[in-house]
């Protein structure tokens, strides 16, 4: 059986975030992709210019198309835009049963964009805290959700993993990208309170566009293919580590260019 993913996020023009990295993560993966787009923006690799909301009625379209036909063994869930959106995406998951859902708590572009409304954090923490598998904040976007300051030690991290695990999120990956020092630290939250920890070399690249969308996609295509969360967690955090070691193999855009999705099979076709 073909192990398939879904991916219900916001297109990026440029290629290197949202619908079109978990796409090629997904096939990177072997996992056949479908997607449904809740938003539309016009961007590039130095900023995003401009942003278009799916109408509502449209996304339940979609995800309605793809759930009644295709047998979905995951869902990642990227940019949402707008309160309203939160809403007809956690409606839809509960109406078609949802399994192994991976929320990207998308909130800032690399470019700095702001990509989520403001009020719309709250509408995450009560629409889809409580349907998600996983959730994957980075360190700023775990401050938000929790209206705090972005930790900055060990502790603080396992404090705020404890805080979002208490809002509802069944297991937490809190992503350390973000953080100084040599290594790239992240936390894993298990539902029982079990924590483990995902270590890499911090490489020195300005082409991370799309990092968190790539690593949630990850997990989402590998639980599609039948893998136990700790897992999932694990293998992503390897493939999106030696994605960005080999980000500047690829020459894309005059800003944060994105991963190279496909560093395994680039120069073996």
């Amino acid at each position: 059986m073909t192990a398939i993913a879904l991916t219900i996020a916001g297109s990026d023009s440029s290629g290197g975030a949202g619908i079109q990295a978990d796409l090629k993560t997904f096939a990177a993966h072997q996992v056949y992709g479908a997607s449904v787009i809740v938003a539309l923006t016009a961007q590039n690799t130095k900023s995003v210019s401009g942003i278009h909301a799916v109408p509502a009625a449209f996304v339940t379209q979609q995800m309605n198309a793809v759930f009644e036909d295709l047998d979905v063994g995951a869902v990642k869930i990227g940019m949402l835009a707008t309160a309203e959106l939160i809403q007809t995406v956690a409606a839809g998951l509960k109406r078609h049963g949802a399994k192994n859902i991976v929320l990207d708590p998308v909130m800032i572009a690399a470019s700095g964009a702001r990509l989520l409304e403001s009020e719309a954090v709250a509408a995450i923490r009560e629409h889809l805290f409580p349907l998600a598998t996983l959730i994957t904040p980075n360190l700023p976007e775990a401050a938000a959700l929790l209206d705090s300051s972005i930790a900055e030690t060990d502790k603080a991290v396992d404090e705020q993993a404890d805080q979002l695990a208490a809002l509802g999120a069944a297991n937490v990956l809190i992503k350390g990208g973000h953080g100084g020092g040599d290594v790239s630290s992240d936390l894993l939250r298990l539902s029982g309170g079990s924590r483990q920890r995902f270590n890499a070399p911090r490489v020195e690249t300005r082409n991370t566009h799309g990092t968190g969308c790539t690593l949630s996609s990850a997990i989402a295509a590998n639980l599609a293919k039948g893998l136990e969360l700790p897992e999932a967690v694990g293998h992503a955090k390897t493939y999106i580590s030696a994605a960005i070691a080999a980000a500047d193999q690829v020459q894309v855009g005059q800003g944060h260019g994105p991963v190279h999705h496909f560093h395994h099979w680039w120069d073996k076709i």
